[in-house]
């Protein structure tokens, strides 16, 4: 059985991807924002887990939760679930970048760069990611009017070009990225039309399964088919210059 951690995991497609895993045997590490969104999460789920707590729009705090997933033991598989969809304003970080920024991208990348090397990362995508813009001008949106939908595809584009990068930098880690569809989920509203069972069983799948189609790295993936992603994302020189970016802005460089 594996042990598996989750970003974003009180609710949604992160704890409907721990519920599954745990329904199967697995070890599931889960991550709340906060201790009052961590509170009653082991009792949902029915079993006591370890939850690490850290607000992933605040570096030092994301640097705690690699800390503490490091403290329980190495990982066989790191799911990079958490996000924000359409923040009305770009808003600041302690270190002053816009919050959809440091959430979708600063942070998982800060997160794979600290946390103990797993077998596996699978990173949360979306379809929107094609509509991202291709360069990487003004990443921070110091100069731009805030477009809260552009931001969201951008980070989306950066997440899925990040996971093609580690599938290159990284022979040895399976590193794919999932589009899971617009699911009803808090953040995708009830109006979403995708199927939200659906849209965890791919992650959970890439997680754990020994399957020949599931043993990759460097795919883009919705409901367990590959999918072409943007040309960005398999443009090496773009993967580079994203990885470079990264590291200027978070002070991490990848190993």
């Amino acid at each position: 059985m594996a042990r598996i951690f989750i970003t974003g995991s009180t609710d949604g497609l992160g704890f409907a991807a721990a519920r599954t895993l745990g329904s199967e045997g697995h070890d599931v590490v889960l991550h709340a924002r906060s201790e009052a969104r961590a509170a009653g999460l082991s009792r949902s789920l029915g079993r006591s887990v370890p939850i690490v707590v850290g607000d992933l729009a605040d570096a030092a705090e994301t640097r705690a939760v690699a800390e503490q997933v490091n403290a329980l033991g190495r990982m066989d598989a790191v799911i990079h679930n958490a996000g924000i969809y359409l923040a009305p304003e770009r808003g600041s970080t302690p270190e002053g970048h816009p919050t959809t920024l440091a959430v979708n991208t600063l942070a998982p990348y800060i997160l794979t760069v600290l946390i103990e090397r797993p077998d596996r990362l699978i990173y949360l995508s979306s379809g929107l990611h094609r509509s991202g813009e291709g360069s990487l001008r003004d990443i921070e949106w110091n100069d731009r009017s805030w477009d809260a939908g552009r931001a969201y595809s951008e980070s989306k584009l950066h997440l899925a070009a990040l996971a093609a990068a580690l599938a290159r930098r990284w022979p040895d880690v399976l590193s794919n990225a999932v589009d899971p569809g617009w699911v009803p989920t808090r953040m995708g509203g009830p109006g979403a039309t995708d199927d939200l069972e659906l849209g965890h069983l791919t992650q959970t799948w890439l997680a754990t399964s020994d399957a020949a189609a599931a043993m990759v790295r460097g795919g883009y993936w919705h409901h367990r088919e590959r999918q072409d992603p943007a040309r960005e994302v398999v443009d090496p020189d773009f993967q580079d210059r994203l990885l470079e970016t990264l590291a200027t802005l978070t002070g991490t460089r990848l190993p």
